[in-house]
């Protein structure tokens, strides 16, 4: 992450839970469910920037990823089995080792690297960023050093929660206070809504293409949807 951007209290609560990170029942069972929804919009853009064929299994082959706040590992790795040369990046050095251990067990060949995204060199033509826009002290700074790592042809997709009453009742009041997501995970107040952060893309020189929710419903779960209220998904290229 960039410098002036790393909360050292938001590193630890996820540092706290890197040993039960790749357990699908365990206090990141959130992601585990938040990770097919998210692929599944990573593939759609994937497609319609690159013109690849919707049934190539290895739609990034030739590419590279960057992956920013990478955690132990949940999304990179789908990301290199797509076919890209893969980077994950991560402040906590406590879960790059989980990743480099899952990475090595699967026979996966990622780059993992602790520290801040300000020190990584290179462009890459594909960057994901994943919840963590939320969690950095300095998020206009952030998304221009995001912009800086983005090749000049590639693709950026970031997620996170919108600042609406919805998403403070289902991920703190109910999703903290009951357990599923690990107490003290979100601050409200850093929540940012789809129209700040197109306004920070702007700023980062970078173009909105795209506005897809995560919307979450007793019959279907977590889901792609129109609905943008409890988190959403954008994706972005160079001005």
């Amino acid at each position: 992450m960039v410098k002036a951007s790393i909360v050292p209290g938001e590193v630890k609560q996820f540092a706290a839970q890197a040993s039960d990170w790749w357990d699908p029942n365990g206090p990141e069972a959130m992601l585990h469910k938040l990770n097919p929804v998210r692929l599944k919009y990573v593939r759609d853009q994937i497609d319609q920037h690159w013109q690849v064929d919707e049934c190539s299994r290895t739609p990034l082959a030739g590419k590279t990823a960057l992956d920013v706040g990478c955690g132990a590992g949940l999304l990179a790795e789908p990301l290199a089995r797509l076919g890209a040369k893969v980077t994950g990046i991560d402040a906590a050095p406590e879960l790059i080792a989980v990743a480099q251990d899952h990475a090595r067990a699967g026979g996966l060949d990622i780059d993992y690297r602790a520290g801040e995204l300000a020190e990584l060199e290179g462009q890459f033509d594909l960057i994901t960023c994943m919840e963590v826009i939320e969690h950095v002290a300095d998020p206009a700074a952030f998304v221009g050093t995001l912009g800086q790592r983005l090749a000049p042809s590639g693709l950026l997709i970031l997620s996170t929660p919108n600042a609406t009453s919805w998403s403070r009742l289902l991920m703190i009041t109910l999703g903290e206070g009951l357990g599923s997501i690990p107490k003290g995970t979100h601050d409200f107040e850093r929540f940012i809504s789809p129209d700040r952060m197109k306004i920070l893309l702007s700023g980062a020189g970078l173009k909105c293409l795209d506005v897809e929710g995560i919307a979450w419903s007793p019959a279907r779960g977590l889901h792609l949807s129109d609905d943008v209220r409890l988190n959403y998904l954008v994706s972005a290229v160079r001005q």
